[in-house]
C-alpha cells in the first residue's frame, strides 16, 4: 500500500536541525509507517547556508522567512528546532495555520509563554510534539516498562544529574550562532531549562508528577562579552543548578546539572530504588540498563548489566542482530516513528506540548526557588 507523503517544513539547520533531519530520512527505512516523510523545505536566516543544507540533506528548497514556509499549502508539519526565543511565536502561527506541530525543548522560555502555546495548539487541534528523545533510548524504555509492571515496587529514590564542561572558560562570549544559550534573553535560562529540563521530563514520564522543590542555582562567570553587541553584559543564565524534590508518590529526588563539571561532556545518568529493586542508566552507555533485584537467590545476588540490543526489547526489533548497539541518533528516529504511528492512528504522540508545560513548571519553581531560597509548590 502506498504511503501517505508528509511534508516537512523545518525551521533551523544547527545541531538539532540536523538530528531531526536525519530522523525523518531514516525512519521509513526501519519502521513500518503510514507516513512517508518528505524533507520539503528547510527554514534559516543566511540563505546560503539554507541553500547549502537544503543540498546536503535532501530538502526540495530553502526559504530565508519562517513566515512564509508557514503559509505555504504544500507543507503538512512545521519542525522547530531553532533559538528558544523564537518558539513561541512560529508555533502558535503554524497550529493557527492548520499545521501539525514538532519542537524542540525547552518548548518555551519559561511556563507563561509555553501555556499560550498549548492553548493555541490545543484550540487549532492540531497533532503536536516535543523532541524529549531520551524517553525513545531503547533501556531508558525498558526501564518504564520495568516500573510500570511493578518490578521495582514502591519507589523510594530517584536521582539524576547532566553534566557538561564547554563553558568554563571566561572568554566565551554570549550570544550570537552557537552561543545563545548563555544569553538570557533567547535561552531564557541555563543548565535548569537546558539540561534539568531533560532530567524533570523522564522523571515524571517514568515516576509521576513532582509536587514540590528546592532549588540553588549559580552564574559563576557575572559578565561575558557580547557577539552581537560588542559590549561586555551581565550574564542572566544559570551555570549550575540543584534541586530536591518530592514525588506525589513520596519518593525523594535529587536533580544537578552543570556546564562546570570539568571532564564531561554529557554525562547524564538516572538511578531509581525502590522497595524490590533499583536500577541504574548512564547515557555514556546508553544500550545498557543495570539492574538490581532484591528477589533473587542470595547466592547470585547482585546488580546486573543488561545489554539492551535483543530483539525483544524496546525498539531493537526493528535493527540490527542481537548484539549490535545503537547510538544517539537512533533516539530521534524512534520519536518520528512515534508520532508518525500516533498519526495514522489518530491519538497524541508524547510527550505533548501539554506534558512539556509540566516539565516547565518544575523550571520555573526551581529558579523561584532558588531566587527565595525556600520550598516551593509546582503549580499544576
Amino acid at each position: 500500500m502506498a504511503k501517505k507523503p508528509l511534508n516537512i517544513g523545518m525551521v533551523g539547520y544547527g545541531f538539532m536541525g540536523r538530528t531531526h533531519s536525519n530522523a525523518f530520512s531514516q525512519v521509513g527505512h526501519f519502521f513500518d509507517l503510514p507516513y512517508k516523510p518528505v524533507l520539503k523545505a528547510i527554514c534559516a536566516r543566511d540563505a546560503a547556508k539554507a541553500s547549502a543544507f537544503a543540498e546536503q540533506w535532501g530538502y526540495e528548497l530553502s526559504e530565508t522567512d519562517w513566515k512564509k514556509l508557514v503559509e505555504r499549502k504544500d507543507i503538512d508539519l512545521i519542525d522547530i528546532a531553532s533559538p528558544n526565543d523564537t518558539h513561541m511565536e512560529i508555533a502558535i502561527a503554524a497550529a493557527k495555520a492548520g499545521k501539525m506541530v514538532m519542537c524542540e525543548k525547552p518548548l518555551g522560555r519559561n511556563a507563561a509563554e509555553l501555556q499560550k502555546m498549548v492553548e493555541e495548539v490545543e484550540k487549532a487541534g492540531v497533532p503536536n510534539m516535543v523532541w524529549y528523545n531520551y524517553r525513545r533510548v531503547p533501556a531508558v524504555m525498558l526501564a518504564k516498562q520495568l516500573i510500570d509492571e511493578g518490578k521495582l515496587g514502591k519507589i523510594f529514590h530517584y536521582r539524576a544529574k547532566f553534566l557538561q564542561d564547554w563553558t568554563i572558560s571566561k572568554d566565551l562570549p554570549q550570544g550570537g550562532a552557537g552561543l545563545w544559550r548563555l544569553d538570557v534573553g533567547v535561552a531564557g535560562s541555563g543548565v535548569t531549562g537546558d539540561l534539568l529540563a531533560h532530567c524533570i521530563d523522564t522523571a515524571m514520564w517514568l515516576n509521576g508528577s513532582i509536587d514540590t522543590v528546592s532549588g540553588m542555582t549559580e552564574t559563576f562567570i557575572k559578565e561575558r562579552h557580547h557577539a552581537l553587541t560588542g559590549k561586555t553584559e551581565k550574564v542572566g543564565i544559570d551555570d549550575a543548578s540543584l534541586f530536591l524534590a518530592r514525588f506525589h508518590n513520596g519518593s525523594l529526588a535529587t536533580f544537578e546539572a552543570t556546564r562546570y563539571a570539568r571532564g564531561h561532556k554529557a554525562l547524564y545518568t538516572l538511578e531509581i530504588n525502590g522497595e524490590h529493586a533499583s536500577i541504574f542508566w548512564d547515557l555514556h552507555d546508553l544500550h545498557r540498563l543495570q539492574y538490581f533485584d532484591h528477589r533473587d537467590e542470595g547466592r547470585v545476588r547482585g546488580w546486573r548489566s543488561l545489554h539492551i540490543t535483543d530483539g525483544d526489547h524496546p525498539y531493537m526489533g526493528k535493527w540490527w542482530v542481537p548484539g549490535l548497539q545503537i547510538g544517539y541518533e537512533h533516539t530521534f528516529i524512534h520519536q518520528a516513528a512515534d508520532f508518525l504511528d500516533a498519526l495514522g492512528k489518530g491519538k497524541p504522540a508524547a510527550p505533548t506540548f501539554r506534558d512539556a508545560l509540566a516539565t516547565d513548571q518544575v523550571t520555573d519553581a526551581v529558579l523561584k526557588s532558588a531566587r527565595t531560597k525556600q520550598w516551593e509548590n509546582v503549580s499544576a
